[in-house]
């Protein structure tokens, strides 16, 4: 349906693609992955032609539609919600608004105005056959948490997270042919992705998806493409499959290309760090058996590296680690939350998790005293030290100093030696770390928020959505550090694989404010509540 010949990319000096030649088939549905900065927004931009390729083309298959998911969050200010949506169809939207101009102001005994309005009426029926444009429209805006009742509003009325979700619906109603995503789960809760994997299993033509949410990216794709080295290697199956077979073609490397690996007892073990907690046996044996059957001739060895991370607590944790008792917060006279009370345990790794805007970050504000309650009480046990990682992070690690100097500015004591290599186990090359930490790209800044956290070596870690701008390589490494991290954690996350590695109990704070506070793992919370 869609392919490139012999695609070029330059910038200056730097390649980005070097004669890429691909093909998208019907009925497939690709995973781009590929490292920050190799590309991958880049390509897809290409493919819709929203960016000029520096040599090659992109061929498309005459008749079919192609939509992309538009990152211009502030392009549909004046339009209500369900026009914004509506216009992802610009033929059917320019058709309707003529329309409903010409039946209020039209002259009906002028035979032009007739003829145009039949003209209209067979736009609307061509691109709308069944007539049901305005039920689709609201059955899109429903599942994406608009009620009926704002379905009217305007764009301006929203938020920039809400209005990314119209964005979504947007390309999701015009039901192209060819469908390009780029990060469509960004600012989405747990359920919404849900019901979005859901829509694109259905989906009948192509689809292109980058995205760094390892579950969804796992549940939606048939295929990888895996964009490394200036070039496109395809894989059949999903992000797992993928990782698995990728290290097992490094693990042979270092076992000197030729020689075979002891292969039970590493893949036995690479399977085990993988899964990342026993709650995840029956899965690792699946993927075992998968492995088995798995062609990875094909699987070059990757030009990138999984970060290495590794928090260490400077002391044990003590029995009394964090209790609150009705907690309540108001902005405005709007209530947040009231009445909620808690007690974390020793060892206990909490995932908080309910929908945007429920309160799961101002609860975490509050508990790293950045913001008052306004009744209730919390308290932190003796022992207890803590490392934050705030949502706002990238507003956060800001400044003109060199990534070293942003780090030792939090504490004097900390040795450059160290601070180089906590950065050099977070990618950063020892010129990376000679950059200005205004320099870095969002992912960047959430690497070095990170390694602050390893130098902090608190017993207790707090962190809200420390995945958003990770590549899945660091998500990955990210789930394995905190599932081995002897301290407590609370994360709020909406990334079920994170989520699954580290979790041992589930709070979700409700619509209402009740909680429902669940002990055990991730896929257990959702076997118990499916929600």
């Amino acid at each position: 349906m869609i392919s490139t010949v012999n695609l070029i990319q330059r910038y200056g000096k730097r390649v980005l693609f070097d004669k890429i030649n691909i093909t998208l088939d019907r009925g497939k549905r690709y995973g781009l992955i590929g490292a920050n900065g190799a590309g991958k927004s880049t390509l897809m931009k290409i493919l819709a032609g929203e960016i000029e390729q520096s040599d090659g083309e992109v061929q498309i298959q005459p008749g079919f539609k192609l939509g992309m998911l538009s990152q211009n969050q502030y392009a549909f200010e004046e339009f209500t919600l369900r026009d914004a949506v509506l216009y992802g169809n610009k033929k059917l939207f320019d058709a309707q608004k003529e329309k409903e101009k010409l039946y209020m102001e039209g002259d009906f005994e002028d035979d032009a105005v007739n003829n145009r309005l039949a003209e209209l009426e067979m736009i609307c029926a061509d691109e709308d056959p069944t007539y049901e444009s305005d039920v689709k429209i609201e059955k899109l805006l429903e599942s994406l948490g608009f009620k009926a009742s704002e379905h009217d509003e305007l764009m301006s009325s929203i938020t920039g997270g809400d209005k990314f979700k119209i964005l979504l619906a947007q390309v999701l109603f015009l039901k192209p042919d060819i469908l390009l995503l780029d990060e469509p789960t960004n600012n989405l809760d747990i359920e919404t992705i849900g019901w979005l994997e859901n829509e694109l299993k259905r989906h009948e033509g192509v689809l292109l998806v980058i995205s760094h949410d390892r579950h969804f990216i796992n549940g939606v794709v048939t295929h990888i493409l895996d964009l490394d080295f200036s070039d496109i290697r395809e894989f059949t199956g999903n992000y797992d499959d993928w990782y698995i077979a990728a290290n097992l073609v490094a693990k042979q490397a270092e076992a000197d290309r030729g020689k075979a690996v002891k292969e039970k007892d590493e893949l036995e073990k690479f399977i085990a760090r993988f899964s990342a907690n026993a709650s995840k046996a029956k899965q690792a044996t699946s993927r075992q058996k998968r492995l088995d059957k798995l062609d990875v001739a094909d699987i070059k060895l990757s030009s990138r590296r999984d970060p290495s991370i590794m928090f260490r607590p400077h002391r044990d944790i003590g029995n009394e680690v964090l209790e609150i008792v009705n907690l309540a917060k108001s902005y405005d006279d709007t209530e947040v939350f009231k009445d909620i009370s808690l007690k974390i345990e020793k060892g206990d790794k909490v995932a908080l998790i309910g929908s945007n805007g429920i309160g799961k970050t101002t609860l975490l504000e509050i508990l790293m005293e950045n913001i008052t309650q306004e009744s209730g009480t919390y308290k932190w046990g003796q022992t207890i030290t803590t490392s934050y990682f705030p949502q706002n992070a990238t507003d956060v690690v800001v400044g003109d100093n060199k990534l070293y100097d942003w780090l030792q500015g939090h504490d004097p004591k900390w040795h450059i030696d160290e601070l180089r290599k906590v950065l050099g186990r977070m990618l950063f090359s020892g010129e990376d770390q000679e950059k200005k930490v205004e320099e870095c790209s969002g992912g960047e800044k959430h690497r070095i928020m990170l390694s602050k956290m390893m130098m902090d070596s608190a017993n207790f870690l707090v962190l809200d959505e420390p995945n958003n701008h990770l590549d899945l390589e660091a998500i990955v490494a990210l789930g394995e550090a905190l599932h081995s991290y002897d301290g407590g954690v609370i994360c709020v996350s909406h990334d079920r694989e994170l989520i699954d590695a580290f979790a041992n109990r589930i709070i979700k704070i409700n619509e209402d404010g009740t909680l429902i506070d669940f002990e055990g793992d991730y896929e257990a919370y959702i076997e118990e509540y499916g929600h």
